[in-house]
C-alpha cells in the first residue's frame, strides 16, 4: 500500500512541478532569464489565495482566482522592477547582465519571503480544496483534490502547448527562443514578446502556487526549496527544453516523494541536489538540452 501511496502522491507533486517548471523554462528559452524569485512568487500566490479565501470570505474558488491574479501581478513586478531595469542599464557591462539579473531576482525573492513572514508569519497555510472528499483507489484513500491537481496541471500544460504551436503569438515566442534578432527583423518588438512570456509565466506560477496550497500547504520557509526544485528541473531537463523539463519534473517529484516517505520530509531536496551535481559533471546539457 505504501508503494501505491508514493506513486499517487508522487504523480500529483510531479505534475505541480511540471506546471511551474514549464513557465520557468519557457521564460529562459525566450528571454534568457533564470528567475530565482520563482519560489517566492509561487508562495505569494498561495498566501494571497489563503487570505482571499479565508479572511476576505472569497471561498476556495475566489481564493484560487485571486491567487493566480496575484501571481501574475508579482511576475510583472519582478520584470518591471528588477529584470528590465538591469537589462536596460547602461552602467552594467553587457557580458555581466545575466549575473546581475540572477542576483537581483534572488534578492527580490528574499524580500518577498521576508515580507510574507512578517505579515503572515512563517506558519504553513492551506486553502480548502476545490473538490473536497476522498475515494478509494486499490485500498488507498486518496483525496479527490489530489487527482484534480494533476488533471488541472496537465490541462493547463495542454492549453499552453496549443497556444505555442497553434497561434500566431505562440509561434513568435518559438521564433524568439531560436533567433531573437530574426524576430526583430520581421518587425516584432522583443519587449512585447518578453511581456507575453512573463504573462504566461505569472499565470502558470500562480496556478502552481495555489494548487500547492490546496494540496500540501505552503509557508515562507518553502521559498528556497521550491526555487531549488525548479532550478534543478530546468538544469536536469536541459536549459530551454520544455519537454526535458516535463521529464525532469517527474524525476525530481518522485525522488522528493520517496525521500519524504522513507527518510524525512526535511531532507527531500537533498537527493535531487546531489543528482544535479552529478548531471552537471556527466551530462551538463541535461536530458534533452542542446549539445
Amino acid at each position: 500500500m505504501l508503494g501505491l501511496q508514493i506513486l499517487i502522491d508522487g504523480f500529483a507533486i510531479s505534475s505541480l512541478y511540471a506546471l511551474g517548471a514549464t513557465g520557468f523554462t519557457l521564460m529562459f528559452g525566450v528571454s534568457g532569464v533564470l528567475n530565482l524569485s520563482h519560489g517566492a512568487i509561487m508562495v505569494a500566490a498561495a498566501v494571497a489565495a489563503w487570505v482571499i479565501a479565508g479572511d476576505l470570505g472569497g471561498g476556495p474558488y475566489g481564493g484560487a482566482l485571486g491567487g493566480v491574479g496575484f501571481g501574475l501581478v508579482m511576475a510583472y513586478a519582478t520584470y518591471f522592477t528588477v529584470v528590465r531595469p538591469i537589462q536596460r542599464s547602461k552602467s552594467i557591462p553587457k557580458e555581466e547582465t545575466e549575473i546581475f539579473v540572477l542576483t537581483g531576482t534572488l534578492l527580490w525573492g528574499i524580500m518577498i519571503q521576508e515580507a510574507i513572514a512578517y505579515l503572515y508569519t512563517s506558519n504553513p497555510k492551506t486553502v480548502r480544496p476545490l473538490i473536497p472528499g476522498v475515494f478509494n483507489m486499490l485500498g488507498v484513500r486518496t483525496p479527490l483534490n489530489e487527482v484534480a491537481t494533476a488533471v488541472i496541471c496537465w490541462a493547463v500544460i495542454g492549453l499552453l502547448w496549443l497556444l505555442v504551436n497553434r497561434t500566431r503569438s505562440g509561434k513568435v515566442l518559438l521564433a524568439a527562443s531560436i533567433n531573437p534578432r530574426g524576430v526583430t527583423l520581421l518587425g516584432f518588438e522583443l519587449s512585447s514578446v518578453y511581456i507575453l512570456v512573463w504573462t504566461i509565466y505569472g499565470i502558470l506560477a500562480g496556478i502552481a502556487g495555489v494548487l500547492l496550497a490546496m494540496f500540501l500547504g505552503v509557508s515562507s520557509d518553502g521559498v528556497g526549496p521550491l526555487t531549488a526544485s525548479a532550478f534543478s528541473i530546468v538544469v536536469l531537463g536541459g536549459l530551454g527544453s520544455v519537454s526535458g523539463s516535463l521529464m525532469a519534473a517527474y524525476v525530481v517529484g518522485y525522488m522528493e516523494t520517496l525521500t519524504a516517505y522513507l527518510i524525512s520530509p526535511a531532507y527531500r531536496t537533498i537527493p535531487v541536489l546531489l543528482l544535479l551535481v552529478l548531471v552537471v559533471y556527466i551530462r551538463p546539457q541535461g536530458l534533452l538540452g542542446r549539445r
